[in-house]
């Protein structure tokens, strides 16, 4: 898997969105803006990437044998769901995520593979800010649920989820 990103020499942005104002290492709570857009990219997929995956996690002949895959339901080798998810999470870590300010996650919500990751896919992470909230019991930090989505090179979905993060604040005493 290759990645570019915004940051990087050879950094692809699409749809001229604009990144944070805030660099992921000087992220916080308060840099996350509710219907705030952005999109990083492109990840092309190898087929030796999801042979190997699908192998060690998930060994259905789907992901694992191109031949029988071709006589199956997709028409070909197809990338388990578990590795579109994994790549999901390194587009999120790389790009999204505070690499200062993020405490974990207590979960997702609404995962879904809509159209199958294809050897040659190259994929695209879109993220939408849908709510940032303090936390009612931690001052120190806050609630962020992101809309996500991994499009293909013909933008269709891929994956879509809600990610909910826990971040903390850069100024907890500030009651913005």
């Amino acid at each position: 898997m290759t990645s570019r990103a915004a940051g990087h020499d050879d950094a692809t942005r699409t749809l001229g969105e604009a990144d944070f104002a805030a660099p992921i290492e000087d992220r916080y709570f308060e840099d996350y803006e509710a219907g705030a857009i952005y999109e990083y990219g492109y990840t092309t997929v190898a087929e030796e990437e999801i042979v190997a995956f699908a192998r060690r996690f998930d060994p259905q002949p789907i992901h694992t044998d191109a031949r029988l895959a071709a006589a199956g339901p997709f028409g070909g080798l197809i990338a388990s769901g578990w590795h579109t998810g994994g790549i999901f999470m390194r587009l999120f870590a790389d790009h999204y995520l505070s690499r200062v300010a993020s405490l974990g996650s207590p979960g997702l919500d609404e995962l879904r593979w809509p159209v199958p990751v294809r050897p040659g896919d190259q994929l695209r992470l879109r993220t939408t800010t849908v709510e940032t909230r303090r936390s009612r019991s931690k001052p120190d930090r806050g609630v962020v649920r992101t809309r996500a989505e991994l499009l293909n090179q013909d933008s269709l979905t891929a994956l879509s989820l809600v990610a909910v993060n826990l971040l903390l604040l850069r100024e907890p005493g500030d009651a913005r």
